[in-house]
């Protein structure tokens, strides 16, 4: 087997990555234990939950008085919505990888991979934003 070199960047940005994934697992996992051990008080009733889910999402958003888009975080409180928090931080993992990868980049100079954070980096704010028009508002 080749002895393989991996450089600063990959070993920060995995690292982090696998951090922040465990932590994001474990967070799904404490949260959705307290959700169905009844410790966090759901939005949504457990057992409402059978006859809501074969319905269209705006049907399920208006008889439960789910929120849409980002106003979730209110419920955070709640336990079908606590494990979102874990969703969340899940998805935001890159983010942080590739800011701690850019300051590598700026000391040698690589401004091409710089760019390439950034641009990556605006992409997740932009999608995550919901100024596109996709998913539920």
């Amino acid at each position: 087997m080749a002895n393989l070199i991996v450089s600063e960047e990959q070993l920060r940005y995995a690292t982090l990555l696998k951090w922040g994934a465990n932590l994001g697992l474990a967070a799904l996992v404490v949260m959705f234990f307290a959700y169905v051990m009844g410790i966090m008080t759901p939005h949504v009733p457990v057992d409402q939950l059978p006859q809501l889910w074969n319905l269209p999402v705006h049907e399920y958003l208006e008889k439960t008085g789910s929120p849409k888009g980002w106003d979730w975080l209110a419920l955070l409180a709640r336990g079908d919505y606590a494990s979102l928090a874990g969703i969340a931080w899940l998805s935001t993992c890159s983010v942080f990888c590739l800011l701690s990868i850019i300051p590598i980049y700026l000391k040698r100079k690589d401004n091409v991979f710089v760019l390439i954070c950034i641009v990556a980096l605006a992409v997740q704010v932009l999608a995550a934003s919901g100024l596109l028009g996709g998913g539920h508002h």
